[in-house]
């Protein structure tokens, strides 16, 4: 993986400013559709998401282990993990929708098959939301 360390020294950056400029090098960097795959900040502690992960490492390993090729510092507060996106199908607008019964139950439903009805999840077109259905908010 490639590094690249951008020296900012203007007023304090958050998250959304620093990955605008990120997205900028990596665009000067061959990067046609920059996406970031990981990204870290050091004044903020980041917990390790599973035993022995190295809190310092992990999003660097995770990123590049999912297609991450560029890694790019922002002064010295931003790392991100850069893969370029272009290339890969667009999805468009995801035929999903969270619904609740009666009971408070979320569900993920496939908009097509539910019936005219999106007040209530139909067993045909839907799925109780658990620890493998995403929560489409």
């Amino acid at each position: 993986m490639r590094n690249v360390h951008i020296e900012y020294r203007g007023s304090p950056l958050n998250f959304q400013n620093a990955s605008v400029l990120a997205k900028g090098v990596a665009r000067r960097n061959h990067m046609q559709d920059p996406t970031i795959m990981a990204w870290h900040q050091n004044s903020y502690p980041m917990p390790a998401y599973y035993d022995g992960a190295n809190p310092d490492s992990w999003w660097r390993k995770y990123g590049e282990g999912n297609g991450g090729r560029l890694e790019i510092s922002v002064g010295e507060d931003y790392q991100f993990v850069m893969m370029d996106a272009r290339g890969y199908e667009t999805l468009g607008e995801v035929p999903l929708r969270n619904l609740s019964d009666s009971q408070g139950n979320q569900y993920l439903c496939h908009t097509s098959e539910q019936t005219k009805d999106f007040s209530f999840p139909t067993p045909e077109a839907c799925s109780v939301l658990d620890g493998w259905a995403a929560d489409q908010y």
